[in-house]
């Protein structure tokens, strides 16, 4: 009970210092992010006595207030889900992420599941099939996949299935003039245009789960209770499934929370090549139109993401496997 205490109690702190950090990174930013609004708000025709009122609004900060004032305003915003509003797109901040979010929760968390699934299967096949034609084949094809980045699959599915096959849509989530319901024509929508980001973001993350599981399976088929289970004459498929797949799978579950954080960061080259409307999008559109509201909202959503996917880990890899006991996994 105290090591999931220490853990809950780690998950406000760690935001806390997330938002800290943000709060600072933005104000490193060449000319700060009150220089630019003051410029941005006077060609706009902002009188020069309303701009300070109006960068209250739009940041939730006071920006003739002293800094320490200022943390505090952007603090108490956080924990009221008031991120202020958005200067290129004239909305508040946290509907902008709440549109944005599924759209990306969407891709990562179905792209990842794909490619841990592919993965672990032709890993498992490789580990059995050691030294075989078709393993060394998929170690190479493993170790390609690996060193090209999942954006030059995309920028070629792209170009070749959207723009001269017509396949596939260049752009949105959805098609214009669809509206979301539970109707099979706006699901199929949303699978169309999402079928290329997805497996473009799913290949690029195949290669390195293969070669994951076909070591750790390589590992575990060398155990002695794998040859125990031999010598009763057990069948392969109870081996394979019982004894080699779950123990071979464990250790790269809390690598697949973990990466399912991470690659939300790694969205934000893929929605910008597909042009889809999610974190990622919206944080490039924030960054070219200098929209500080808006890029510190879409800092802040990815890092407490990851925060989060790492506390379900933390918590749920003592409960699938047994070895590990909350009081053990203090020093994991």
């Amino acid at each position: 009970m105290n090591y999931y205490l220490r853990r809950t109690v780690r998950i406000p702190l760690t935001i806390l210092a997330v938002a800290t950090f943000t709060f600072g990174l933005i104000r490193l930013l060449p000319g700060g992010p009150f220089t630019q609004l003051r410029i941005q708000l006077i060609r706009q025709g902002v009188p020069a006595e309303q701009v300070n009122a109006r960068i209250e609004a739009l940041q939730n900060i006071r920006p003739d207030a002293p800094l320490w004032q200022q943390y505090l305003d952007y603090l108490i915003g956080v924990a009221q889900l008031d991120l202020g509003r958005s200067i290129s797109l004239n909305a508040p901040v946290i509907e902008i992420l709440a549109r944005a979010l599924p759209w990306t929760v969407f891709l990562v968390v179905t792209s990842t599941v794909l490619m841990f699934v592919i993965g672990v299967l032709i890993g498992a096949i490789q580990a059995y099939k050691e030294g075989s034609r078709f393993d060394k084949v998929a170690s190479g094809s493993s170790i390609f996949l690996m060193a090209v980045p999942y954006y030059i699959f995309a920028v070629l599915f792209l170009f070749f299935l959207s723009f001269q096959l017509n396949l596939f849509p260049t752009g949105n989530a959805v098609e214009r003039g669809i509206e979301a319901s539970l109707s099979a024509e706006y699901f199929l929508s949303v699978l169309h245009h999402a079928a290329l980001p997805i497996i473009a973001f799913t290949i690029g993350g195949v290669g390195s789960t293969a070669l994951n599981m076909r070591g750790n399976g390589i590992q575990v088929l060398g155990e002695e209770y794998v040859e125990v289970a031999r010598l009763r004459g057990l069948p392969d498929s109870r081996i394979a499934t019982k004894y080699v797949a779950k123990n071979a799978i464990l250790p790269m579950y809390t690598g697949l929370l973990l990466l399912i954080g991470f690659r939300l960061g790694g969205t934000v080259v893929l929605e910008q090549i597909f042009s889809y409307p999610g974190l990622g999008y919206y944080l490039i559109s924030a960054v070219n139109a200098n929209d500080y509201p808006l890029m510190m909202g879409c800092f802040l959503v990815i890092t407490v993401t990851l925060v989060i996917a790492v506390y379900i880990a933390d918590l749920t890899y003592g409960l699938i496997d047994p070895r590990i006991s909350a009081g053990d996994s203090d020093g994991y």
